[in-house]
């Protein structure tokens, strides 16, 4: 699969124009439907939800007829407001069930599945750092409900190989088809897999009854497990010279926004914390994208190092930052852009926050 994934801030406005968000609606679900490829871009925080949601309803949709569109950028707000709430390393609602192991089936890391769909989701995910939600979720599927395997640790190295990987997004999701953010383990069979992925596989250890996939022993090809090395290969520090008459903005690796004060003289820095890729790492393509889209920002100026480390070494005084939930920042917060800002909080289920916030949105 081919995957347009440029780091053009202007081409990245235009995908945002060409969005048919009813095309969408009706064929989102399957690998080779109209889905937007903006999600690495509003993970790095190029671009928001809110400002895609805005262009497309200026186009005269009601929100009706785009629903399943707008819901999509709602649960990725939902998601980021649940990772302000809870420690999104243990378990958000229960306790996963089922657990026989701590790491992740080799056949998985290595593809060999034998599940077409999955396999053929896993090499692209290697290739591209994409993988289509669908594709997402019978991976997740088959490692922590067929293979038991513990969500945390699957997680990560889901996360380490997405050109859009977002923490909140990714260990809620994670932890929704495990059964630890839901009421319910997600399964899915050979039948499903096959209508969604262009497959037509026949006597897999998927090829069964959903009643049967929830009692089964774990398939002998599953049984072997690993645990994946995930290192973060850092860049190197720019040489940065600060002027200390101007304010200082921080960038990150969920905020490469190329509009954020951008007719303002100012100190730009994109700030590379080990602390955090230590805990959370991320692959060289995700460290190559990130710097790409920094590109788009003038003038702006790589630092690897914590944040305290920053501030010592240039005496900075005046700073501003965008909020996100894994920022240990002291200065000047920005709210980011939410579809909804006028709902903060923690809501049990996406349902009970879209009843709350769709009021607000105009369409």
């Amino acid at each position: 699969m081919i995957i347009d994934l440029t780091t053009d801030y202007k081409s990245i406005l235009d995908k945002i124009d060409n969005i048919d968000p009813i095309k969408y609606g009706k064929s989102r679900n399957y690998i080779d439907g109209d889905v937007t490829y903006l999600s690495p871009y509003i993970s790095r925080g190029v671009i928001s939800t809110k400002q895609v949601l805005e262009s497309v309803l200026s186009k005269g949709y009601k929100l009706k007829e785009i629903e399943s569109f707008v819901k999509e950028l709602c649960w990725r707000d939902y998601f980021q407001r649940v990772a302000k709430y809870k420690n999104l390393n243990t378990e958000i609602k229960n306790t996963q069930t089922k657990v026989s192991n701590y790491q992740i089936p080799k056949a998985i890391v290595n593809h060999q599945t034998f599940i077409e769909g999955v396999d053929n989701a896993i090499s692209g995910l290697y290739s591209t750092g994409y993988m289509h939600n669908h594709c997402r979720m019978y991976t997740a599927s088959i490692v922590c409900n067929v293979a038991q395997s513990h969500w945390l640790l699957p997680s990560k190295w889901f996360y380490f190989h997405l050109l859009d990987a977002d923490l909140a997004s990714n260990i809620c999701s994670w932890q929704w088809v495990a059964g630890a953010n839901s009421n319910k383990r997600y399964f899915a069979n050979q039948e499903n897999i096959n209508k969604y992925t262009s497959t037509n596989q026949k006597e897999t250890f998927l090829d069964c009854d959903y009643s049967n996939l929830e009692i089964m022993d774990i398939p002998d090809i599953l049984l072997e497990t690993t645990e994946p090395k995930l290192t973060t290969p850092y860049p190197k520090s720019d040489e940065i010279e600060i002027n200390h008459n101007l304010p200082t903005l921080i960038y990150n690796f969920y905020n490469l926004d190329p509009t954020w004060y951008r007719d303002i003289e100012t100190n730009r820095i994109l700030l590379i914390e080990p602390e955090v890729f230590n805990k959370y790492p991320i692959g060289e393509k995700s460290i190559k994208f990130m710097k790409d889209l920094s590109n788009n920002i003038n003038d702006i100026k790589i630092y690897v190092g914590s944040f305290n480390s920053l501030i010592e070494k240039y005496n900075l005084k005046n700073i501003i930052f965008k909020e996100h939930y894994l920022n240990n920042y002291i200065g000047n917060e920005e709210d980011r852009d939410w579809v909804v800002k006028e709902i903060d909080g923690y809501y049990p289920s996406f349902f009970a926050y879209w009843n709350k916030i769709v009021k607000y949105i105009k369409g």
